[in-house]
């Protein structure tokens, strides 16, 4: 079975009256167009409920990246919403859509209880970046649930999502913290991020108190196609021997036969999966084959392994994909006590029209199961989710 890393918040205040969510997106030819149409998109005459505060959520498409900054200043000015969040991405979801290789722009708008959240400017090399006023804005309010944004060039990301999630729990008396995101996409231009501005860099977003209920899914876009293996020997990123035997020859046997003629053919379809310690759901974290070496029967992976650590071969398969993403909003929604105000979507690169052929299939699945409500997110170059990196999944955080 597929993995599954699930999160539900601390219920918010039964006194606290739910307020809907706004999302609009736009693939107007150039940024003006674009902020003009959100903005006619957007209901903005009315005011925030008392006690309330307006929170943006901003994902953009690497095409129009360079000018972000002109979209976030033009909707800042014309909305008065001070607090931005986001980043750019190879592709965008807004609702039942995608938006990938062409300029686009989706928005969220959530009014949430005032001081229940606080946008994280970037992170870029240690703790030690956080300002002040978000250390103790965190020993206040003890955050739960964080959304983050990160960097794939800042080579420190994955520690500084581990570093981030332990600085939560230490200021929320040992509760866990728990963080979602992906790590921004751009094919063409700089990897940008928002966070109240444009930014780039290191790790950034915005963290939540338990006020905010939230409840998460993760799936996988991988299937296994054999049991897992013992690694006996390995050095830096070659797998030597698995279970006492030459790595190839242990390949050759999952992938069968027809494969096994030519393992060239398995480039970017057949995966390496190292198995989650602790995990009770089977979850995984996937990586790519990089190479194999027939004469000495060893296989590259990119990842950095340790001997008597296990791995799994594991396939790309769209149907697979598509069915576990149905499974995974299925599981969600029956934990859920209402349906959602808002949600976030977090997909890889390799996913979207590169695995199922088309734009709009994974949130149209989505929409499925839940119905039709605001959903906005982006495909970037790893997934976040129980403050690990991921390849090849979709994360879903669910606002209730």
């Amino acid at each position: 079975m597929m993995g599954e890393i699930e999160r539900q918040t601390v219920s918010r205040p039964k006194t606290q009256e739910q307020t809907p969510f706004q999302m609009a997106y736009s693939g107007a030819v150039d940024w003006p167009g674009i902020a003009k149409q959100l903005e006619d998109r957007l209901d903005f005459a009315t005011e925030p409920l008392p006690g309330t505060t307006r929170l943006g959520f901003i994902y953009a498409t690497d095409a129009l990246g360079e000018d972000l900054s002109s979209v976030l200043t033009y909707l800042r000015q014309r909305t008065g919403i001070v607090h931005w969040v986001g980043s750019v991405g190879a592709g965008i979801c807004a609702g039942e859509r995608e938006f990938f290789a062409r300029p686009a722009v989706t928005v969220m708008i959530a009014d949430l209880p005032t001081g229940s959240f606080c946008v994280l400017p970037a992170l870029k090399k240690h703790m030690g970046d956080m300002p002040d006023s978000v250390r103790s804005w965190m020993k206040s309010a003890t955050p739960p649930f964080g959304v983050v944004h990160g960097d794939p060039m800042n080579m420190q990301i994955t520690k500084l999502i581990e570093d981030l999630a332990t600085e939560i729990e230490q200021t929320t008396l040992d509760l866990p913290g728990f963080l979602v995101g992906g790590l921004a996409a751009a094919l063409d231009g700089r990897p940008y991020q928002v966070s109240d501005e444009v930014t780039q860099g290191g790790l950034s977003g915005v963290l939540f108190s338990p006020a905010v209920e939230v409840a998460t899914g993760l799936t996988q876009g991988s299937s296994p196609i054999g049991e897992q293996h013992r690694i006996d020997e390995c050095v830096d990123n070659i797998i030597m021997s698995l279970d006492g035997r030459p790595a190839v020859d242990v390949l050759k046997d999952d992938v069968g036969e027809l494969l096994a003629r030519d393992l060239s053919r398995i480039q970017g379809y057949i995966h390496a999966a190292f198995p989650i310690s602790g995990s009770d759901t089977g979850d995984y974290i996937v990586r790519n084959l990089m190479g194999v070496d027939l004469d000495r029967g060893w296989v590259a992976v990119a990842e950095e392994p340790v001997q008597g650590q296990s791995v799994l071969f594991v396939r790309r398969d769209p149907e697979a994909a598509a069915q576990d993403l149905v499974r995974m909003a299925e599981n969600l929604k029956a934990r859920l006590p209402s349906a959602p105000r808002g949600g976030l979507y977090f997909s890889c690169v390799a996913r979207g029209p590169n695995l199922f052929g088309e734009e709009g299939r994974e949130t149209q699945l989505i929409n499925s199961v839940f119905g039709d409500f605001p959903l906005v997110g982006f495909y970037g170059n790893g997934e976040i989710s129980n403050n690990r990196l991921y390849g090849y999944t979709g994360v879903l955080a669910l606002f209730l």
